[in-house]
């Protein structure tokens, strides 16, 4: 446990350290605000990890969670049962028409809950706590706030008011809470890769992935004021914006499907062409210079992998990452190709990869799964820096040259976020 707890420290003081490193403006950095943010993220970690009532209670989230999913399979039966014997036949159950519709109904899901001002009010009181112990301006406390429940494009629109007189430092808020977390109808599909078709692995890793959404919230604030500290005034007004997903209740239903099912069709596209590229590219790594140059026989005979790979490089170029952050020596190599995904292709491809790991039992340490489920639990990617682009720059125009310029930051923002969650969990885990 101790030893634990000192590579915690280690791993957040190496990432303390990037962060002051990247920064714009490190004499303006307010050490008091970083610290209150790292102590908030402790605390949750003891709270739902080691104080039976409050992991009782997360618990009971987490099932009730898992629980709202299983019902996206009645439509799934529905939809694509067999019109021969009248039951999903075992070549239709896929990815599509198993986790692709659980996107779709938690889209509309949570339109219908925005509808009804259920999901402000947790945004709201989210907030209030991170306004009131890290002295942040109300916008940029909605912000964080609402990225806990909602997507990087979704969440801005509660502090739309505010976008066009928003703080460069504000903005980086924004955008770095957006790439720190994940969007709700993504977070019902990963519980499906990681916790199959075992109902106490799904409440096991919902449990993981809600408590990882709300440790990053804090934490994405923490690497937005390392990166880009508050140097102007702000303002400390705090109001939700009464942006509405639609006229009716019928209409927010019908909005929330239509953008859970455009949501759907990206991550299958996006999926599909990641892939492609992924085999085009190992085939030019190991079929082309790995069989001339005789690298692959040297590779597999001293790694786990089978030859020359875009797996292979990523794995070991962040495996020291991995290692500084506290994973198994063992493991290593494994998490770092899992960061090194989430990070050039996109965080939903890494869960499918973590997946299929997990089942082919070649982690050495169950901590290393836990610890990766945090890593990878945000959209930190490049992918990303284009969508917060076009999607906040469509509500606040005149800031689109500042998004751009901080596009890069906010990428490194998100990823030390996850990693700070990762490794703090790791410190009790």
């Amino acid at each position: 446990m101790i030893l634990s707890i000192l590579k915690g420290f280690l791993g957040i003081s190496v990432l303390v350290g990037i962060g002051w490193l990247a920064s714009q403006n490190r004499r303006a950095i307010n050490w008091p605000l970083i610290l209150k943010g790292i102590a908030l993220q402790l605390v949750f970690a003891v709270l739902v990890l080691k104080v039976d009532f409050v992991a009782s209670g997360f618990e009971w989230m987490s099932r009730a969670f898992v629980k709202v999913i299983s019902f996206t399979q009645f439509g799934s039966e529905f939809l694509f049962k067999s019109f021969v014997s009248n039951k999903m036949e075992n070549a239709v159950i896929s990815f599509a028409f198993n986790v692709l519709p659980t996107i779709v109904f938690f889209s509309a899901l949570s339109s219908i809950l925005y509808y009804l001002g259920i999901l402000q009010k947790f945004v709201f009181a989210f907030a209030w706590v991170m306004k009131r112990l890290m002295n942040l301006s109300g916008a940029e406390s909605l912000a964080a706030a609402g990225n806990i429940f909602m997507g990087q494009t979704e969440a801005p629109l509660l502090v739309r008011p505010y976008l066009d007189r928003m703080t460069k430092s504000e903005i980086m808020c924004l955008m770095s809470g957006g790439m720190a977390t994940i969007a709700g109808g993504v977070l019902a599909a990963y519980i499906n890769f990681l916790g199959g078709d075992d109902p106490a692995q799904q409440v096991l890793f919902a449990k993981h992935l809600l408590t990882a959404s709300v440790m990053s919230a804090p934490a994405a604030v923490v690497a937005a004021k390392l990166l880009v500290p508050e140097t102007e005034n702000f303002d400390q007004s705090m109001s939700v914006s009464k942006e509405n997903t639609g006229s009716n209740f019928l209409e927010a239903i019908s909005n929330g499907t239509t953008d859970g099912l455009k949501l759907a069709i990206n991550v299958g596209a996006m999926l599909l062409v990641f892939t492609a590229l992924i085999y085009l590219g190992n085939y030019i790594l190991q079929d082309g210079i790995g069989e001339l140059t005789g690298l692959n026989d040297l590779i597999s005979e001293n790694t786990n992998y089978d030859g020359l790979s875009f797996q292979f490089i990523i794995g070991y170029a962040f495996a020291p990452i991995a290692f500084l952050m506290g994973i198994s020596s063992d493991d290593i190599v494994l998490v770092g190709q899992l960061l090194g995904e989430k990070t050039i292709l996109n965080e939903f491809y890494a869960y499918v990869t973590l997946g299929d790991m997990k089942a082919a039992n070649m982690f050495q340490h169950e901590k290393s799964i836990i610890m990766s489920t945090y890593i990878l639990c945000g959209f930190a990617n490049f992918a990303s820096i284009g969508i917060q682009i076009g999607g906040i720059g469509a509500l606040a125009p005149s800031r689109k040259g500042l998004l751009s310029k901080l596009g890069l930051y906010a990428l490194l923002g998100g990823t030390i976020a996850c990693l700070f969650t990762a490794s703090i969990v790791g410190m009790f885990y």
